[in-house]
């Protein structure tokens, strides 16, 4: 357990959505739960109004670091994380050079431990240089310091059967999973958007449906057939949902993600040849939406995953065809949810809880996160406005990236404070100081 890290006195907030409550967090712990609480030189903070949550956990961050400090640093991603309610990351392979050996997740676990803002999970890639070839050093990655468990060569399909078959068999070795970024190359080869009646207005090469449900068709199977973990990456058409849902239906150990965008945008939005919106998967149809919505409420879909992918100004500011994929998402993961899940009344906050942060720490094998608001418990905590109302500027965002395709949009809920293993890194709305085991500087320091 971390050191001291002080002691707070949290007065009524509602938690998970529920009746109203004191909670005492000192030295990293849930040290009580109950009403008209008191503590002896205890830091009170007033949250009659907000919501208690579990401290959020992202499957699938791009953190860009090493190689493409000029999109995005362990440092500036994860002080957005924090910001927007997360309590832990999963850092993705694509970096430069590849995660693909123990040295290079070592590195990222490091600078995330430096950081101090949130854990960061490395994730390893399936094959070496992301090239889909050969298997990359799964097992020394797993046994590094970083104890990865969840492994993808994400931006990228591992299209090989045969290898795909190898690498699920092989992180069965370490309860690990292999989380597959699910899109049959040939059949995407120079999309642009989404394949339907706007791509075709547009004059826009179109992205299939079908090139997302292959692969995960055949995933499952293979998953069933070897007796392995599998976890499907941004899952954007409905016809997904389906295959996802018939699986789990017979048994197959198949989790699944879905984004915070694919939840409330349409490939509509391409009509403004904004390179924002440009993303893969790609945007879909409405009725794809509603269907991504109801797999989520219905528990098809695990959890929401940001995909958060921040880019260079440069990259994005250009025409549609040379623009970058991608979007930022961190900072407004948990507003979008609301909107389209909650607000809806799809879901309730506690379940909210479930597949932001309980059912992601499952999936990546993180023990002390996603866990019961209950006395003993870790202290990764989330204090969130419902009612507060905000309109989304990328500028004033801690992520380095201002690709959001959410610019301009008022969105509900904010995140009031985060609290990472007891240690307040976000107060007021605002950034506090990162963890003090770690060697950060302080937030606003020179």
């Amino acid at each position: 357990m971390a050191g001291n890290t002080g002691t707070y006195l949290i007065q009524g907030a509602a938690i998970l959505g529920g009746d109203p409550a004191d909670l005492l967090v000192r030295d990293g712990i849930i040290a009580e739960i109950g009403t008209g609480l008191d503590a002896d030189g205890a830091t009170v903070i007033d949250a009659a109004g907000l919501v208690a949550l579990p401290g959020m956990v992202d499957v699938h961050t791009h953190l860009r670091e090493p190689g493409r400090e000029d999109a995005e640093t362990v440092e500036t991603g994860t002080r957005a994380a924090a910001l927007g309610g997360y309590t832990a990351v999963h850092a993705m392979a694509n970096s430069t050079p590849v995660a693909d050996t123990a040295g290079v997740v070592e590195q990222v676990y490091t600078l995330g431990r430096a950081a101090g803002w949130v854990d960061v999970r490395p994730v390893g890639a399936v094959t070496v240089g992301l090239a889909g070839e050969q298997l990359a050093e799964l097992g020394a990655m797993a046994d590094s310091r970083a104890r990865v468990r969840m492994f993808s060569d994400d931006g990228i399909c591992v299209h090989d059967p045969v290898l795909m078959r190898r690498a699920l068999e092989y992180v069965k070795a370490f309860d690990g999973v292999v989380a597959q970024h699910a899109q049959e190359p040939r059949l995407t080869a120079g999309a642009q958007m989404n394949e339907g009646d706007v791509s075709a207005v547009l004059g826009l090469t179109g992205w299939p449906a079908v090139a997302e449900e292959s692969i995960i068709a055949r995933d499952v199977l293979l998953a069933q057939h070897v007796g392995s973990r599998l976890h499907v990456c941004h899952v954007s058409t409905a016809g997904s949902v389906e295959i996802i849902r018939w699986a789990k239906e017979r048994g197959i150990d198949v989790t699944a993600e879905v984004t915070p965008h694919h939840l409330l945008l349409t490939d509509d939005l391409v009509r403004s040849y904004d390179p924002v919106f440009k993303v893969n998967p790609p945007l879909r149809t409405d009725a794809d939406v509603q269907a991504l919505r109801a797999g989520l409420a219905d528990g098809t879909i695990d959890v929401v995953g940001t995909d958060h992918a921040p880019h260079p100004s440069e990259h994005k500011e250009c025409e549609w065809a040379q623009a970058a994929m991608g979007m930022t998402g961190l900072e407004t993961a948990l507003s979008v949810v609301q909107h389209a899940m909650i607000e809806t009344g799809l879901m309730t906050w506690a379940d909210f809880g479930r597949v932001t942060s309980t059912a992601a720490a499952t999936i990546g094998r993180l023990s002390d996160q996603g866990r019961p608001i209950e006395a003993g418990e870790p202290a990764n905590l989330i204090l969130v406005d419902p009612a507060a109302r905000w309109t989304v500027d990328p500028f004033q965002m801690a992520t380095m990236g201002r690709n959001s395709p959410f610019k301009g949009r008022e969105l509900p809920g904010k995140v009031v404070a985060t609290f990472f293993r007891g240690h307040p890194t976000v107060l007021d709305g605002k950034l506090n100081t990162p963890h003090p085991d770690s060697a950060a500087t302080p937030a606003g320091a020179a």
